[in-house]
């Protein structure tokens, strides 16, 4: 759920499929936040506008418990943020994978 911009989740601890696809990243990239149910990616797409619509510094804080997915979460997030990145160079979102994605997640 959102709480304003404070996005709560809970670790379900089995995958869903299609809640973090290719498909999710383009619906929640076209959408601002409170459009679509509470999702990271809606949380990323806030942070990313706000970074080059406003010029505002942005910081994303990811908290929880062992286990909770703060790793995960982060994961996805820099996921969604490289697509955007990709996206706004001109590339097509089935090729928004790339060598400093892939550097970054694995770090």
């Amino acid at each position: 759920t959102n709480i304003g911009s404070i996005l709560a989740s809970v670790n379900p601890y089995k995958p869903i499929p299609g809640l973090y696809s290719v498909d999710a990243i383009d619906l929640y990239r076209q959408h601002r936040l409170g459009e679509l149910p509470p999702h990271i990616f809606a949380t990323a797409n806030e942070c990313y506008c706000c970074l080059w619509k406003r010029h505002d510094s942005q910081c994303v804080l990811i908290s929880g418990e062992s286990g909770a997915g703060k790793t995960e979460s982060t994961k996805l997030l820099l996921k969604f943020l490289s697509a955007m990145s990709q996206t706004s160079l001109g590339a097509p979102a089935s090729e928004t994978s790339t060598h400093v994605e892939e550097a970054i997640l694995e770090s």
